[in-house]
């Protein structure tokens, strides 16, 4: 069997090891755009902070292509398939055939149209190893005092922090009425702005980037909605990624907001796979397929679609929002439905100003389906197994957001189902 992977990502990781748990011998060969070895992508803001090292990021050891006899062609962008053919053809002119092909290209930063932007030196995003290498180059090249972060998402909270590592003066910009808007509500987003005004930053809500003001052809300041100025020398532009299916628009696979596939990562056509931030995948929670960039589900997705192209029958049944966020040393959990209200939600929450916790917990007929944890995120794992196993929590509700709330709260059985090992009763 001649396997053809494209991408380099977590989901591609796993789809090899997938592949190699069925199928020791078959041939494999990798192709992906950037030139670096597997890397943790989460990482890149803590390299950018100098916390830590670039030896540090390997998501895989050195000798991980070596090891499952992967042919790894870093450096050689995909840029069509031709599904008739088994072929995929790279932008230098090289075309490779496959027999069983899995694209796990993963998101692009997606950049809206911001006058002035393009061509402005300073002006960076921040999704790859790449930029944050370009960045801190421009740092240590450039009179950079001030930063503005047009995102208040993940990645440009990540981003931010790393900047404010790096001594700068900071200001986030989003347009949403809080920080983290799709996993937060506005009480969980309040600790988060403190927090980042602890650290001197600012942030500014409700409001986007309209205009760069340039000076020599480098970021010298933005003009944001209203009219108002922001002095700055550089700017990142983290609004979020979007499935990298581009490439893909000539190809006849069938395309939503990403790759459409079914239950086993299947694209509409024959012999071709997808996992991984590339494709829209089934969030259990909200009964519906839409684009879920979390990495534990792209490797669970890239296993999960490798192993079927070697020929075993494996169903991926979804997943459902879970992202875990330290800022400014504030620890932070969002996990699915968890801006969800009225009918037939039910919200239970509780908030400690002294000690800079919320705990929140969404409710659908007494099962959880949505929580946000601020502060104190200990009891994360338990709330997430109840969310998977889709526990009735009528009984316990009153316990929830107890101080007390912990394993022994919960049903003998069910405990007895979460926790296991030698001499372990609870």
């Amino acid at each position: 069997m001649n396997y053809l992977v494209i991408g380099n990502s977590a989901a591609a990781v796993g789809a090899v090891e997938g592949i190699r748990s069925v199928d020791a011998e078959g041939k494999i060969t990798l192709l992906a755009a950037e030139p670096d070895h597997t890397y943790s992508r989460p990482l890149i803001s803590y390299l950018l902070a100098g916390k830590v090292g670039p030896e540090r990021l390997d998501y895989r050891p050195a000798d991980f292509y070596e090891k499952f006899k992967v042919e790894a062609k870093l450096g050689q962008e995909v840029v069509a398939v031709d599904t008739a053919a088994h072929t995929v053809a790279t932008k230098a002119g090289e075309k490779f055939s496959y027999d069983r092909l899995l694209i796990a290209t993963g998101g692009r930063p997606f950049v809206p149209e911001i006058a002035g932007l393009a061509g402005a030196r300073g002006a960076f995003t921040f999704t790859a190893l790449d930029d944050a290498r370009r960045i801190d180059q421009y740092l240590k090249e450039s009179a950079v005092k001030e930063a503005v972060v047009l995102g208040g998402g993940m990645i440009g909270l990540k981003a931010a922090e790393a900047l404010l590592a790096r001594g700068l003066q900071v200001t986030v910009v989003e347009l949403a009425d809080r920080l983290l808007s799709t996993s937060f509500d506005r009480a969980a987003s309040e600790l988060l702005e403190a927090a980042l005004e602890r650290r001197h930053a600012a942030v500014c809500l409700g409001g986007t980037v309209e205009k760069v003001i340039a000076n020599n052809g480098a970021v010298s300041a933005v003009s944001l909605t209203g009219g108002r100025e922001l002095a700055c020398q550089l700017l990142v532009v983290a609004i979020g990624v979007v499935p990298n299916v581009e490439f893909l628009k000539s190809s006849g696979l069938k395309l939503g907001r990403g790759l459409v596939v079914d239950d086993h990562l299947r694209t509409s056509a024959p012999d071709v796979y997808a996992a991984g931030d590339v494709v829209e995948g089934w969030d259990f929670l909200a009964e519906t397929k839409r684009p879920l960039p979390i990495l534990p589900l792209a490797c669970r997705q890239g296993r999960i679609a490798g192993c079927n192209m070697a020929g075993r029958d494996e169903s991926y049944l979804g997943g459902m929002p879970m992202n875990a966020i330290e800022i400014c040393d504030l620890p932070t959990i969002s996990v699915g439905l968890a801006n969800a209200s009225g009918e037939p939600y039910e919200v239970l929450a509780v908030r400690n100003p002294e000690r800079r916790t919320y705990r929140k917990v969404v409710l659908r007929e007494n099962k959880i389906v949505g929580l946000i944890l601020i502060g104190d995120i200990d009891r994360a794992g338990i709330f997430t197994g109840l969310i998977e196993n889709k526990v009735d929590v009528g009984p316990i509700k009153h316990l929830l957001l107890a101080e007390e709330f912990g394993l022994l709260s919960l049903d003998s059985e069910y405990r007895k189902h979460m926790v296991s090992g030698p001499g372990i009763e609870v």
